[in-house]
């Protein structure tokens, strides 16, 4: 019994040294690579898709005019005009395109395209590809975007760091209470009465 109790803790601790507090889920993952010669960067890997015809016209949140014949996308967090570069990771081919509008809503979905920049890497036949999404500061339009990517990768950064450290503290309060549990345990075997 004690034994079982053990491996069971042995095996939480493993999962939260992994995972963290939660594995993260294959269609979506996030994450920030930090390489001291290049800066903070922001890195999303997870499913692309483009927007559909009936989207060519209307207003994005920036104010200006879908086109599905620019280099465009929307995101859920690289600042608007933001600028990035997308992988399709089934062919390695790249865009650069710039971050207008907001979404995707779907879950799993990082980013959403213009019909163009889907052409450009390949994707327009299939409608979602997995991608990695690349964000530099050094690569964005104006020193103003530059600040807020490396806001946004910072952040992230310290995000994870805190979650990382919810895991270690979660995965220790497992471990002692299995430890609690196995000694009890083991001291009602030893006196049943």
């Amino acid at each position: 019994m004690k034994r079982l109790l053990l491996t069971v803790a042995l095996g939480v601790v493993a999962m939260f040294a992994t995972f963290g507090a939660t594995p993260p889920r294959v269609s979506e993952t996030q994450v920030l690579r930090h390489d001291p010669k290049d800066g903070p960067k922001v890195i999303q890997q997870g499913k692309a898709s483009y927007y559909a015809d009936k989207f060519h016209g209307r207003k994005t949140a920036t104010g200006e005019r879908m086109d599905q014949n620019a280099l465009t996308a929307a995101s859920k967090e690289l600042p608007l005009g933001s600028r990035a570069k997308v992988t399709n990771l089934a062919t390695g081919e790249s865009v650069i395109v710039d971050i207008n509008d907001r979404g995707p809503f779907v879950p799993g979905r990082v980013i959403d395209l213009s019909k163009r920049a889907a052409q450009e890497i390949n994707i327009h036949d299939d409608g979602v590809a997995p991608v990695k999404v690349e964000a530099k500061p050094e690569d964005q339009p104006t020193a103003e975007l530059s600040k807020k990517v490396a806001k946004v990768a910072v952040a992230r950064e310290k995000a994870q760091a805190a979650a990382k450290t919810r895991a270690a503290k979660a995965a220790a309060k497992a471990v002692q209470t299995a430890r609690k549990k196995s000694t009890a345990a083991t001291q009602v075997a030893e006196n049943p009465n």
